[in-house]
């Protein structure tokens, strides 16, 4: 999670983020071991920068903490060692950044996107049939195909490209009939959430939102509890 708050904070200023020592992005100053302890030195330093004191943002201890809990969950939903979980350990990372970064910068990155797509379509391939292949691929070319639609329709006002090419990595992720679950919740939360921001005043209806966190706690949701809600969904009827 340390690690990710790194590579979100270096994608947007073009730095690599495998050399290099941490710093203090305000004063630059360069941080030493007792201040790079995940979540713990957030709260000893009392939320500030040791050297000038200004604050740090509540981002990184909760990606850090989001980033422990999430693989705490694979352990929980898949075999220790086995493929999927090692898939697991390697994807997630990407979903956490693009989640963050798309909140911070309205932008989806190339960068991240393209990597978590090889990365899973090449999974895929090694751990499908012909016949779940084909299911996997359906979803999603449908889901990015929803999407390119609305990005048509409304001329790019509702939807961005970025959002084209996560759905399609949520289709790769999660195939039928997951990926469904995932959308759904995606837009119930989004819709909800925009709701709370027109009514505190934060937003107005043509103010722009980034709908990356929805697609991404929706994949999350439907790839740990998606079978255990269409369960339940289809237990009401």
């Amino acid at each position: 999670g340390s690690f990710l708050n790194c590579v979100i904070y270096r994608l947007k200023t073009n730095k690599s983020f495998l050399k290099g020592r941490s710093y203090c992005p305000n004063c630059k100053h360069q941080l030493q071991w007792p201040d790079l302890i995940p979540v713990l030195s957030f709260f000893l330093l009392k939320g500030k920068c040791r050297y000038c004191q200004k604050k740090i943002s509540w981002q990184y201890p909760l990606v850090e903490i989001a980033t422990g809990l999430l693989f705490l969950a694979i352990f929980n939903f898949s075999a220790p060692g086995g493929p999927a979980s090692g898939w697991l350990f390697s994807i997630i990372p990407f979903l956490i950044v693009i989640f963050v970064y798309d909140l911070k910068h309205y932008l989806i990155p190339d960068k991240v996107i393209y990597p978590a797509i090889a990365i899973t379509f090449v999974y895929d391939v090694l751990m499908s049939d012909i016949l779940g292949m084909s299911d996997i691929l359906i979803s999603a070319f449908g889901a990015a195909g929803f999407f390119l639609a609305i990005v048509l329709i409304s001329r790019g006002r509702w939807m961005g490209i970025g959002d084209i090419k996560l759905a399609f990595l949520m289709g790769l992720v999660l195939g039928f009939p997951k990926i469904l679950v995932a959308l759904f919740l995606a837009f119930m939360a989004g819709a909800i959430m925009g709701m709370i921001l027109v009514f505190l005043g934060k937003k107005t209806l043509k103010s722009e939102v980034p709908f990356g966190p929805f697609l991404v706690s929706g994949t999350f949701i439907a790839l740990f509890w998606g079978e255990k809600l269409i369960n339940w969904y289809f237990s009401l009827l």
